[in-house]
């Protein structure tokens, strides 16, 4: 999920911000290279084994239902939590929102939210240029350029030792006592993420089975789709799709990755304008994300939403509307 030069914008400006600090700072040690592996690699597994387990011995009720509640809880803690308000700013939130939001986001297992943030707003300002940290157009337009640009998008960008430096993408969040709290214990953040579907399955089946099974199904499994419909965003829209709106970069509308990744594949609009709390602003569009944000407005819990402006929009569109 990422955007171009034009975006500079949503990267906040405040003092020290962009100045001249460096672009990365310290390096991830073998510990954490080794955590990386398996939180990437476990989780892909078990959607291998979802398919002969499911057939084998079948998923309950309870399974499905736990897969929806917690698949939706952190996926819209990344797209309306993580990226729509920590990274962009597209509305403000108040504290037990912002709070829960960080929570949601944080146990979707894709990174503490100071370092998803960071990286994000340095994807934003080198979009596809030589800093950006996830670009699919890295090695070339070739097929195996981009074979290979794809699967360094997707993931393979997780795994290099560099930082990237918080202190210049995210000094709000920094400063932010609340944020900082849930970044340092991100560790029990995962481990709630991983046993509060075994608990609940256990109590509702009154079973071990029913504890392991909500753990597969709600817990890894569903971790390996929030993470590969996300890394979706960064190597799938970032070479095909539909490009409405003008944006100095490739990103483009998947509509097959719209209603998993509650609206974030209507990436084109998303780089053309960064700070817009609606991706999906074209008919026909389903943006869960937007909806969600809207029902927060109405709630009184969320405020200052920067919906898109027709005007704005027309003035976007590659092939604006002719007056008549």
């Amino acid at each position: 999920m990422t955007s171009s030069t034009s975006a500079q914008p949503s990267v906040p400006t405040a003092a020290g911000a962009t100045g001249r600090k460096p672009l990365t700072w310290g390096a991830k040690g073998n510990l954490e290279i080794v955590f990386l592996w398996i939180f990437v690699v476990v989780p892909f597994v078990a959607v291998i084994a979802a398919v002969p387990i499911a057939w084998g011995w079948g998923l309950s009720w309870v399974d499905v239902g736990l897969f929806l509640f917690f698949y939706v809880f952190t996926g819209l803690g990344v797209t309306v939590g993580f990226h729509r308000h920590l990274t962009h700013g597209s509305f403000k939130a108040k504290r037990p929102l912002r709070i829960l939001l960080t929570l949601a986001g944080s146990m979707a297992i894709e990174g503490a939210p100071i370092r998803w943030v960071a990286d994000h707003r340095r994807h934003h300002q080198f979009a596809e240029e030589e800093n950006d940290p996830h670009s699919p157009w890295l090695f070339g337009e070739s097929l195996t350029g981009l074979t290979k640009g794809f699967l360094w998008a997707h993931m393979g960008w997780l795994f290099t030792r560099e930082n990237t430096n918080a202190r210049r993408f995210a000094p709000d969040l920094v400063a932010d006592a609340d944020v900082r709290f849930l970044q340092k214990k991100f560790a029990w953040v995962v481990l709630l993420s991983l046993a509060a579907p075994a608990v609940l399955g256990g109590l509702l089946t009154w079973s071990w089975q029913g504890a392991l099974s909500a753990y597969f199904w709600a817990g890894l499994v569903r971790i390996a789709l929030i993470h590969h419909i996300t890394w979706s965003v960064n190597s799938v829209c970032h070479i095909v799709g539909e490009r409405p709106f003008r944006s100095s970069d490739k990103s483009g509308n998947v509509w097959w990755l719209a209603i998993l990744s509650f609206g974030e594949s209507w990436h084109n609009l998303h780089h053309s304008d960064p700070t817009c709390a609606r991706h999906g602003a074209l008919q026909g569009q389903i943006d869960i994300s937007a909806r969600v944000i809207w029902i927060f407005e109405k709630l009184g819990w969320a405020y200052a939403v920067k919906w898109p402006r027709p005007e704005r929009l027309a003035a976007k569109l590659v092939d604006p509307p002719k007056a008549a």
